[in-house]
């Protein structure tokens, strides 16, 4: 773990977010309401975000709740550093192994769709595990980058 010359860090994970990660035990972690994504840096709450999706979710979310997710990707798009990280590798996306019926090209798709129409990228990581590691990495990188 590295926290460069920018200070100590804390990760904030947003009140609604149900699975939370647990990230590295020297990081501070604090619960509060974040204006988009599950997870930020105290003080960079507004130009960094991270949403994180279980492929449950992603499925679903880019299926049937398209017109709610826009909203929420329309806001990240206007982050210095957002993206969306996904809990599943590509490979479980293209065999199909989710619930329902939504065809695997329909979701990737609809990854690609928010990549080139918002700009946010999407990262499927291959466990939830990886994704832990992968999100608090980004969220380091972005407080050595752009802290006050």
């Amino acid at each position: 773990m590295s926290r460069s010359n920018a200070g100590p860090v804390t990760i904030v994970i947003d009140t609604r977010e149900q699975e939370g990660y647990s990230f590295d035990s020297r990081l501070a972690t604090v619960r509060r309401a974040l204006p988009a994504g599950d997870y930020s840096v105290a003080g960079l709450e507004n130009i960094v975000a991270v949403e994180r999706k279980s492929l449950e979710d992603f499925v679903s979310t880019v299926i049937h709740s398209r017109a709610r997710f826009r909203k929420e990707l329309r806001k990240l798009a206007e982050y210095r550093a957002a993206c969306v990280v996904v809990e599943a590798g590509l490979l479980e996306v293209l065999l199909h192994r989710y619930r329902g019926d939504a065809h695997p090209n329909a979701v990737v798709g609809s990854a690609l769709s928010i990549i080139l129409d918002f700009r946010v990228p999407v990262f499927f990581c291959s466990s939830r595990q990886a994704a832990c590691h992968f999100v608090q990495a980004y969220l380091l990188a972005a407080h050595t980058r752009w802290h006050a």
